[in-house]
């Protein structure tokens, strides 16, 4: 099996980032990063599966990324999280945002963050392998497919 590449950390190095303290980031930071590794998954996943229109594409990603889907998704897996990735989410859960989404409730869309800042800090910290395994079994649990 090849080596996992930390690709945080190698963004760090090439573009000369400080280290940081993981636990000194905000949740939405973490969200906002996680927002777009999750994205990155889901379009990769998507693109590899089979040559199709972009169209097609978009619309299979759009259904996967949504506040509602994400919101399902930390559902499923809550109980698979360990202790220190319960405590990301719900700090994600809980932050204060001046947002929403347009077609999903408070509730969702809170759990939708919480999601994506466990995202983010998993990808941060180096944790690929295991933000892969948490999508692999919420998509299994709500029987969604890619």
């Amino acid at each position: 099996m090849e080596e996992s590449i930390n690709l945080a950390e190698q963004l760090k190095q090439a573009f000369g980032c400080g280290d940081v303290d993981i636990r000194t980031y905000s949740p939405l930071t973490l969200a906002f990063v996680g927002d777009g590794i999750y994205d990155l998954i889901v379009r990769t996943i998507l693109v590899e599966r089979g040559n199709r229109s972009v169209q097609g594409i978009h619309k299979s990603k759009s259904k996967l990324v949504k506040a509602a889907t994400q919101a399902a998704m930390a559902e499923a897996v809550l109980e698979d999280m360990s202790v220190e990735e319960v405590s990301v989410y719900k700090r994600g859960r809980n932050a204060t945002t001046h947002s929403s989404a347009k077609n999903a409730t408070i509730a969702e869309y809170r759990k939708a963050t919480g999601f994506e800042a466990l995202c983010g800090y998993l990808y941060l910290t180096g944790q690929l392998p295991r933000l892969i395994e948490l999508i692999q079994r919420a998509l299994q649990k709500l029987s969604l497919d890619l």
